[in-house]
This record gives C-alpha cells, structure tokens and sequence, in this order.
C-alpha cells in the first residue's frame, strides 16, 4: 500500500500542465502537406484553463480525402489567417509548455515543418497518449483515439476535428494518469520530441516570375502567397497549372 509521502511524489514526478493539441492537415507528409486547422488547450493540474483554435487559409486546394474524413472545405478556411499568423498565435498560446497529442510526434513534425519554412526553430518536449495506451492496454483492440473515447466514456462530438480532438486528448491524458501513473509514473514524465527535417528550399526567382506570369497569362484568379512557396511547392503548382491550362504560347 502506497504511503501518504509516496502519493505524494508520484503527483510531483507525472505531468499535469501541458498544451494538448491537434492538426488537421492537407496530407500525411509534413515537409510537403500544410495545416488545414489546429486545435489546442492549455490545461493546469488538469483543468482546461485556455483554448485555442483556428483553421489556415493559405489557398490551396483541399484533397476530397480530407473533406471526406474531416468535413472542412475551401469555403469553410477561406479568409481564415494564413500559416505565419495562425502558427505564430499557436506558439504564443503555448509557450514552452509540454506538448501532448495521440500520437504527438505527426503533428509536432508538422508544426516543425511549418516552422521551419517560416525560418524559426520549434524544440519542444512532449506526452504520448497513444504510446501511454499501448503500454497501459495491450489487451485493448484498437488504440485509434475515438475508440479510447469510446472505452472510457469520453464524450466527442466531432471527431477529426482540431479542438474536439485536443480536448479528447486531454481527458484520455487525465484518465490514464488516474488509472496508471501510482504504479508506472515513468510514462508521465515528458520527453524530448525528434523530428528531422531539412530546411525547405525557398522558391527561386525564376519560379516567382514564371508562375505569376502563367497566373496572368491564364487569367486565373489565385491568391497564393507566391513568396511564401518553397521550390517543390511551387514546382508542383506550375505543373498543375500548366496540366489543366496549357503552356504559354510566346
């Protein structure tokens, strides 16, 4: 039986004030899909105190896959704030706090990613609530986090969604520090998070030139952030731009 002192120390060592958070995204790839949305809640001791949510708008397209699964459109995004002011609102709301998510480390590498491409460094520490289940419930078929709602009564009304998805993160969290953290406390306690990715190339002035003049040439009306681009992004549009309209004729 666990004594007074050691309850006690076990509360001190496991994490209990965090920023949970969530990324619906364009893609599974970080250095190449961006951020449709991002959700995310400060909790203190394991009270929701602040949350935070917004969807980006840096017109492009959104794969029918992902409006399938998520429900966002390009209508719903439309005149939301593009990457640099919706990430930089993002890493003022969480500061150097701990990172949680289920499966942290897809959408830590996206907003990595993102970080990088607007020049910055993004190190942080973090808590995996899919890891934590899967030591804690190997018996458990299917560790998705709907379906460890759904085992511990957790309500969720819009599942694939940023915030609805940081906020199930975080009772998922509290549950399991409940349940497991007296007897395997070492799994509550917040870990550097590894992402490795090169600084993305940006696009060339050559490429600036070519695509506005296609842009214009095709009369399409585009509101891209041109300058923003890294060189595949702006490779790939040029190649989409040419598929769909044709090259220009001199």
């Amino acid at each position: 039986m666990e004594t007074e002192k050691g309850i006690l120390m076990t509360e001190q060592l496991t994490c209990g004030s965090y920023v949970a958070f969530d990324l619906e995204t364009t893609g599974l790839r970080p250095t190449e899909d961006r951020i449709l949305e991002i959700g995310a809640v400060r909790v203190e001791e394991g009270e929701v105190t602040e949350t935070y949510e917004t969807f980006i708008d840096d017109q492009i397209e959104i794969p029918p896959g992902i409006t399938d699964l998520t429900g966002i459109t390009r209508e719903m995004v439309a005149g939301s704030p593009p990457m640099e002011e919706a990430v930089g609102r993002f890493l003022e709301f969480a500061g150097d706090s701990v990172l949680l998510g289920h499966n942290v480390l897809f959408d830590y590498s996206f907003m990595k990613a993102s970080v990088l491409r607007m020049g910055g460094t993004y190190e942080r520490r973090g808590l995996d609530t899919l890891a934590i289940a899967r030591l804690c419930l190997p018996e458990l078929h299917g560790k998705a986090l709907n379906n460890l709602a759904c085992y511990y009564g957790i309500p969720q009304e819009h599942h694939h969604r940023a915030l609805d998805d940081a906020l199930t993160a975080a009772r998922l969290y509290e549950r399991l520090r409940e349940e497991f953290a007296g007897a395997r406390p070492e799994l509550f306690l917040p870990a550097p998070l590894h992402f490795k990715s090169k600084k993305p190339q940006p696009i060339t002035n050559s490429q600036k030139g070519y695509l506005r003049d296609l842009i214009k040439y095709h009369r399409i009306e585009n509101n891209v952030q041109i300058e923003l681009l890294t060189k595949s992004e702006a490779s790939r549009m040029i190649d989409g731009i040419i598929l769909q309209y044709g090259k220009m004729k001199r």
